[in-house]
C-alpha cells in the first residue's frame, strides 16, 4: 500500500475541521427550531429582523438582510429585514461621537421596538459592542438571537440573549462557514413555520 500524497493528507484535514462542528450542528435540532418558531411569531405579529456583525459578521448581516427581504426561492414571502452595519456614515458618526462599543446599540434605541428580532454575530462571542448592542435589544423587549463560535464567550453568557446558537469551533473560518449554514436553516425554518400560523398565536408560542 502505498502512502498517501501529502496534499490529500491536508486537503483530508481540512475537511474534517469542518466536519465535526457541521455535524455538531445536526445535533441541535430542538434549539434551532425553538429558534426559528420565536423568530416566525415576532414576523407573524408585524416585527423587522434587525442584524449585526463586526469585519465579515458585517457582511453576513447584510447576506442575512437581503435573503429575508428579497428570497431567492420563487413564491416564498419576504420579510422586512435591516442590517445596522449598512449605513456606513451612520455607524462612523457614532464610533466618532460616543464609541464603537455604541454603533450597534445607538440605532437600536432608535430603529427597533418591542415586536422586532435582534439577531447578533460574534466568531468569538466577546465583541463589545455586540454585547452592548443584545443589551439594548433587551431593555427595548425585542427576541434576542445569537450566532458564535468557540465556547460562545460573553455573548453567550448575557443574560440579554434569548437564543445561543454555536459552532463548535475555535478556527474563526470554519466559525464563519457554520454561520452561513445556520443562517439558512433560520429562514428556511422561519418560513416553514409561517405557513403554519396556527403555531404563531401568542397562545401557542406560550
Amino acid at each position: 500500500m502505498t502512502d498517501r500524497h501529502p496534499l490529500a493528507v491536508r486537503v483530508d484535514e481540512a475537511l474534517e475541521r469542518r466536519r465535526d462542528p457541521l455535524d455538531t450542528l445536526s445535533t441541535e435540532a430542538e434549539p434551532v427550531a425553538r429558534a426559528c418558531h420565536a423568530m416566525a411569531a415576532r414576523f407573524h405579529r408585524g416585527g423587522t429582523l434587525v442584524v449585526f456583525g463586526n469585519g465579515g459578521g458585517s457582511t453576513d448581516a447584510q447576506h442575512i438582510s437581503v435573503e429575508f427581504v428579497h428570497p431567492v426561492i420563487v413564491g416564498k414571502r419576504a420579510l422586512p429585514a435591516l442590517s445596522l452595519t449598512a449605513d456606513i456614515a451612520t455607524m462612523t458618526g457614532i464610533a466618532a461621537r460616543v464609541g464603537f462599543d455604541e454603533v450597534f446599540a445607538h440605532q437600536l434605541r432608535h430603529l427597533a421596538g418591542a415586536d422586532d428580532i435582534a439577531l447578533g454575530l460574534s466568531v468569538d462571542g466577546d465583541c463589545a459592542n455586540v454585547v452592548r448592542g443584545f443589551e439594548q435589544a433587551r431593555e427595548l423587549g425585542m427576541l434576542t438571537v445569537a450566532l458564535v463560535g468557540g465556547d460562545g464567550g460573553a455573548v453567550a453568557g448575557s443574560e440579554a440573549v434569548d437564543h445561543v446558537l454555536r459552532a463548535d469551533s475555535h478556527d474563526p473560518r470554519v466559525v464563519k462557514e457554520v454561520h452561513v449554514t445556520m443562517y439558512h436553516v433560520l429562514w428556511e425554518l422561519v418560513h416553514v413555520f409561517l405557513e403554519h400560523p396556527g403555531v404563531l398565536t401568542r397562545k401557542a408560542a406560550s
